[in-house]
């Protein structure tokens, strides 16, 4: 590991962590803005060109509001909640692929911060501890409504996970490796979107109740809960709880396009400059789909959530497993 290695690496890491900060930002407004044609209405338009400077706006007016702290709340655990939700979010991201390699300046650089042997257990680990930020909050904000956002944000992420880590295992099961690189690379021939349907469905609804994003937000139900486990929060840590929910969209789109959309890999002869882009485009259209549902369809109850998931995911998962064993075994 020399000088040029660490210089490389740290170079990275800053690029990737201000390219996902201002990313999440635009997309907060790219989905106001989307949830706006959807229901006939204007959206955010007076800051900036066509409402380009809003994310600034909101940034400033947020670092700007006063950080409200119930007197009943247990205070350290109360600031250090959205830490444990946004932190797990951006850490993802440093073992994920956007590309294969790239020639600057005379030297191969490698489209990705590290390349892990168990790079899906990474990233399944983190998101893991995702959850803890959410219950924390709710618990120590000593409210009674965000107590229970906490706990149904608990029983929902443990629910959605087993489907999800399922699924992971059939796609790993298919492709010999937990290593991201390795997944995209056995899909050269073929996406495993396409041997894998079910798989492919499976993860993305089950991603869509991991992160809590409609019609599976009965963490944050306003109608029932006020904010839920957000309810008592402001200022820059409400603003750590949104920016780690959108980040962690981006973690599940980017991660089901490496793992069933073919990564960078392009479906018809393109310059090799455009794989990265060609990933984006697969990220955003997943990204765009999980707006219009939110814009679309209706909240579940909560008791229709918990059997959705267990009833119906769960047993579908483990038949994808079962079927992907076989054609595995049979064929070698």
């Amino acid at each position: 590991m020399t000088l040029d290695f660490w210089i490389e690496a740290v170079v990275k890491v800053i690029l990737v962590f201000i390219v996902v900060l201002t990313a999440v930002a635009y997309m907060v407004l790219l989905e106001r803005r989307v949830l706006a044609h959807i229901q006939s209405r204007i959206g955010p338009n007076r800051v900036g060109p066509q409402g380009l400077l809003q994310p600034a706006a909101d940034a400033v007016k947020l670092m700007t509001k006063e950080t409200v702290i119930p007197e009943a709340a247990s205070r350290r655990i109360f600031l250090m909640a959205p830490v444990f939700t946004m932190v797990p979010a951006l850490a993802a991201f440093a073992v994920i692929p956007f590309g294969d390699s790239i020639t600057l300046f005379g030297r191969v650089i490698q489209l990705h911060i590290a390349d892990v042997n168990i790079a899906v257990l990474y990233i399944l680990a983190w998101s893991s501890i995702g959850v803890y930020g959410i219950f924390l909050g709710g618990w120590a904000s000593n409210n009674k409504y965000a107590l229970m956002g906490g706990l149904r944000s608990s029983a929902q992420m443990i629910s959605y996970e087993l489907t999800i880590g399922l699924v992971v295992v059939a796609v790993v099961l298919q492709s010999g490796s937990f290593s991201l690189v390795d997944t995209v690379t056995a899909q050269k021939p073929l996406w495993f979107v396409v041997t894998q349907p079910l798989g492919f469905v499976l993860f993305v609804i089950a991603s869509m109740a991991e992160i809590n994003r409609t019609p599976f937000d009965l963490p944050e139900a306003e109608t029932e809960l006020v904010a839920g486990y957000h309810t008592e929060y402001s200022g820059m840590r409400f603003a750590m709880y949104f920016l780690g929910e959108y980040a962690n969209l981006m973690t599940v789109t980017a991660l089901a396009t490496l793992l069933f959309l073919g990564g960078w890999h392009m479906p018809f002869p393109s310059p090799a400059w455009m794989a990265p882009l060609w990933f984006v485009g697969k990220m955003m259209a997943l990204i765009l789909f999980m707006m219009w549902t939110r814009g679309t369809l209706p909240r579940f109850r909560f008791d229709q959530l918990m059997v959705f998931g267990w009833k119906v995911l769960l047993p579908l998962s483990l038949v994808n497993i079962l079927v992907t064993a076989s054609i595995v075994v049979v064929r070698s």
